[in-house]
């Protein structure tokens, strides 16, 4: 188990783990009135979260699959990374990729958070890369 501090300045519950075997948790919006989400629109979901990461550690933003199946609704920019120096308010940024106007409710479940551990690379400029079978291969080169 990893702590991490947070301060919840929401009217909501702490995300938890839905399971025992989840990776995300699911965070909930905190809205003084709902939301509108025309096709194509994008928005600042507020939710009255803060937290403080261990050094090495990022949270990681991801849509929840049942709205993105059922309702076109997604995060962009996910996953969205939230790292451990930054104190500000954790807000998700929705799209509503359907053909119809979503509403966002105060409280409802418009995000996961998986916390994960990360690796800062330092960068050793060399001439040539080793070779692979792949090579330079990518974009579909394997085939369907």
């Amino acid at each position: 188990m990893l702590n991490v501090q947070i301060i919840n300045k929401s009217k909501h519950p702490l995300p938890t783990y839905a399971t025992e075997l989840s990776a995300g948790m699911d965070i909930r919006a905190n809205l003084s009135e709902p939301i509108s989400l025309a096709p194509m629109q994008r928005c600042l979901i507020p939710t009255g979260l803060y937290i403080a990461l261990p050094a090495g550690f990022e949270a990681q933003v991801r849509p929840r699959s049942g709205l993105a199946i059922k309702k076109g609704i997604t995060v962009l920019n996910s996953p969205g990374t939230i790292d451990a120096d930054y104190r500000g308010e954790v807000c998700i940024i929705l799209v509503n990729l359907s053909s119809d106007i979503f509403v966002v409710e105060d409280g409802e479940r418009v995000a996961q958070m998986v916390i994960a551990r990360h690796e800062q690379a330092v960068w050793q400029q060399v001439e040539v890369l080793d070779e692979t079978v792949r090579g330079a291969g990518g974009f579909g080169h394997t085939g369907v």
